[in-house]
């Protein structure tokens, strides 16, 4: 299975959680963990997908999503989750 970490850090505002999730329906990459905190108007996402039935690679995906941040006043990230994992080991 070929996974990927999404994190979303910003302002918290309505449909984040469904615009990031309209991106990875439309290149069938499934939602397999969600987790997201708000603290005092601070959202803070982590995501895990599975990018096994999509022909999108991770590179147009990062494009894409640093495209809706940039839309929506986000830092939205993906990586990996080999590539997060190793860079997050203590």
């Amino acid at each position: 299975m070929k996974k990927v970490v999404i994190t979303v850090i910003g302002l918290d505002r309505v449909g984040i959680i469904a615009a990031v999730t309209r991106i990875l329906a439309a290149k069938n990459i499934n939602v397999l963990s969600i987790n997201q905190t708000i603290l005092d108007q601070f959202f803070n996402m982590v995501l895990l997908g599975d990018m096994t039935d999509t022909s999108t690679d991770v590179r147009e995906l990062q494009e894409e999503l640093a495209a809706l941040g940039t839309e929506m006043g986000l830092e939205i990230r993906a990586q990996l989750a080999d590539v997060f994992y190793a860079m997050h080991r203590i």
